[in-house]
């Protein structure tokens, strides 16, 4: 059971879809308000939120206007996309914009709470710019890693890669995305270049580069090594 503490923000302006849903979170225990126009999810702060799951097409504000406005005031709380819109351009738009995860109309209920449920067990960001995964230590202020308590030397693009998953933990961030902002366009800045960057670090890593996920279609995302 989710612990009742866990208060979701649901924007959603289907009657009928919004009123399931919200059964759904009630029953697996978490605590919902809904909200069914966009200019009202603008006026609401996000940290009061464990989560939120967001609608694209709104009355008011535009879904992917709303997570601009909450990425661009620095915001880390997970964001969950619904969509009715299934080509692989938007859901790259989304997460490059800072979505965690995209669900595309129509689905099950159960497969909603599923992904709200492994999102908020997944790896966090702490205080001080400290992430764990597993057995995985990323110390974003400090530049290091360690596995299992031993240091790991990694290049400059090894740990940039590997820094800007760590900053969205479970989120998937796109390929085109790391390539523009982790390589050096002047020399490297090709998505197959980043691939054998990825394949580098994760030999590094030994047993915990399984963390380092591959999101089939679109990126990579830092995961627990059990997932």
């Amino acid at each position: 059971m989710a612990n009742v503490t866990h208060r979701i923000l649901l924007v959603e302006d289907d009657a009928s879809l919004g009123r399931q849903i919200v059964k759904s979170m009630e029953e697996a225990g978490f605590e919902p308000t809904w909200l069914t126009d966009g200019d009202a999810a603008m006026r609401e702060s996000p940290r009061a939120f464990a989560l939120i799951v967001l609608d694209l097409m709104l009355p008011g504000a535009y879904g992917l206007d709303i997570l601009k406005h909450i990425r661009a005031a620095g915001n880390s709380v997970p964001v969950l996309i619904l969509s009715a819109r299934n080509e692989t351009r938007d859901k790259v738009r989304a997460l490059e914009l800072g979505a965690d995860d995209f669900v595309t109309k129509p689905f099950f209920p159960e497969e909603l709470i599923a992904r709200i449920r492994a999102r908020i067990r997944r790896p966090s960001l702490e205080a001080g710019g400290l992430v764990r995964a597993g057995g995985l230590e990323v110390d974003l202020a400090a530049r290091s890693v360690k596995v299992d308590g031993e240091t790991v030397e990694l290049t400059r693009v090894e740990f940039d890669l590997l820094a800007a998953l760590a900053r969205r933990p479970g989120a998937a961030v796109a390929r085109s995305w790391l390539a523009d902002n982790v390589l050096d366009p002047d020399r490297e800045g090709t998505e197959r270049t980043l691939d054998v960057h990825v394949s580098r670090l994760r030999r590094k890593l030994g047993a915990s580069g399984k963390c380092v996920a591959t999101v089939w279609g679109v990126g990579y995302r830092l995961a627990e090594a059990s997932e």
